[in-house]
């Protein structure tokens, strides 16, 4: 799970931006408590909706490209099953816009929050392995939209399901019931010193969009009973992992006892997957596992589009990882067409019943 933390990228990821033009999409952001933050914790909710709102650009930035949405839009009539969003290591749920964007025309409600610890401009390498917090966050998110008096007409609480991507991937599995064992993960880190690991080594976060140097995570020092322990929301009906981390991590008894669909997604040609995030072992294990990968495709091709120039203009600011390159010849836009598709048969086979 590779992490996108200098403090110059931190600060080119931007919310909203107004004003754009039109979209049948509804935003908003909700606010929740969450005292074992420290902070609340903030989500954005995207939705179907009917004519109103301001116009804006969620997820716009130097870099990526937005998406265009009505904020405060009024909710189009009627209930719709709920999608809970995750973000990977160092991003924020912006990033994951294009995909809510295309869920929510779909009639999907899809909510995700910025998990503190492990969001663009307050991410730390000590916060990063305790995922049993991100799917705290996420439960809170479904409470919520349940839950509250706004959202109650508007979401099915009976038709929920989760997607995520890479860290995202890995608090998917685990609100759907997956465990990790603590000791296997150690010894995966003892000799893969790329991505998640070499966060884990690096001995810098970033905390209030500045750089700080901190200690070097030892994975045995973390709460053993915490990393293992069962982190399902029983309220979950499906789940969608994209390029899930921890993926060498999980217990294979809890794999096999999960209950709901799981569609496991890679980002690239078979044989050159990086171990930290293939999936395919995951699916064979699970009783209702999927699998595809997309071909000319990698890690960062999960983020949004890249403006023009934006490769360069990263370079110049520390920004080494290839976030704005992809694997092969076709364009990240063809990319998200095909994680989409993919996406939407999943969730639509199991919360709307659509083959």
């Amino acid at each position: 799970m590779p992490t996108f933390q200098t403090v110059a990228t931190a600060a080119l990821f931007a919310a909203f931006v107004t004003p754009c033009l039109a979209a049948e999409v509804g935003v908003r952001q909700i606010v929740i408590e969450a005292s074992e933050h420290g902070r609340d914790l903030v989500a954005t909710v995207w939705y179907p909706a009917d004519a109103g709102g301001q116009p804006t650009v969620v997820g716009d930035s130097r870099v990526f490209k937005g998406e265009p949405a009505f904020l405060d839009a009024p909710a189009a009539r009627g209930r719709y099953p709920l999608v809970v969003l995750s973000h990977g290591s160092g991003s924020r749920v912006q990033a994951m816009g294009w995909l809510a964007t295309a869920l929510a025309k779909a009639g999907f409600v899809v909510a995700g929050p910025n998990h503190p610890g492990t969001t663009s401009g307050y991410s730390l390498p000590a916060e990063t392995p305790k995922v049993w917090q991100r799917t705290q966050d996420l439960s809170r998110v479904i409470d919520k939209l349940s839950t509250d008096p706004q959202w109650q007409g508007v979401v099915d609480p009976d038709k929920v399901g989760v997607a995520g991507f890479s860290l995202g991937g890995a608090t998917a599995m685990e609100i759907a019931g997956a465990r990790a064992k603590l000791e296997t993960y150690a010894r995966y880190c003892d000799s893969y010193t790329k991505w998640d690991c070499a966060w884990f080594a690096s001995g810098v976060g970033y905390l209030n969009d500045a750089r700080v140097t901190v200690d070097k995570v030892d994975l045995r020092s973390i709460d053993k009973d915490l990393f293992e322990q069962s982190n399902l929301d029983r309220r979950i009906k499906t789940a969608v992992l994209i390029d899930p981390g921890l993926a060498p991590a999980y217990d294979e008894q809890s794999l096999k006892e999960i209950a709901i669909p799981m569609a496991f997604i890679n980002l690239g040609n078979p044989d050159v997957i990086p171990t930290a995030v293939l999936a395919d072992r995951l699916a064979s294990l699970t009783p209702q596992g999927t699998y595809a990968a997309i071909k000319d495709a990698n890690h960062f091709s999960f983020l949004p589009e890249c403006k023009e120039g934006s490769a360069a203009l990263l370079k110049s600011v520390g920004e080494f990882d290839p976030i704005c390159d992809d694997a092969g010849n076709r364009s990240r836009a063809d990319i998200h067409a095909e994680a989409t598709r993919l996406v939407l048969e999943a969730l639509q086979r199991t919360l709307k019943g659509r083959s």
